[in-house]
């Protein structure tokens, strides 16, 4: 079975024939060959300082220092959340702590206010 797709009329694979040989003068120039291809390495750099040994006298005092700043931290962020907001977050605590019964009869008398208010204004507006 032959191809479907392929005709005779094809033109031949660019590779299956043997490549051109270069002109003299045309290669690649002779010192560009010489180059490395990779980068060079950078420049040591050197420390101005000894450095510390791990776990030395020094870490211990900052590590202290550290958590004390962080327990410090902890305090403040915990003061900030039980101060008190403001009037819409002191009506909603008082919500919270109404029993159902009482938030019933709290709903139920807005209701009648808005229904008296209404009827006043409905009585207003009639003449």
């Amino acid at each position: 079975m032959g191809n479907i797709c392929s005709k005779s009329a094809n033109k031949p694979d660019p590779f299956s024939t043997p490549g051109r040989t270069l002109a003299e003068g045309s290669g690649p120039n002779p010192s560009t060959q010489n180059k490395p291809t990779t980068a060079p390495l950078p420049p040591k750099l050197t420390s101005s300082t000894p450095g510390r040994t791990l776990g030395g006298p020094d870490s211990s005092s900052r590590a202290d220092d550290a958590r004390s700043a962080a327990a410090r931290a902890a305090e403040e962020r915990a003061a900030k959340a039980n101060r008190a907001g403001g009037k819409l977050s002191a009506q909603l605590s008082s919500q919270k702590k109404q029993t159902q019964n009482q938030l019933l009869n709290s709903g139920s008398e807005a209701e009648r206010r808005a229904r008296d208010a209404d009827q006043s204004a409905e009585a207003r507006n009639w003449n």
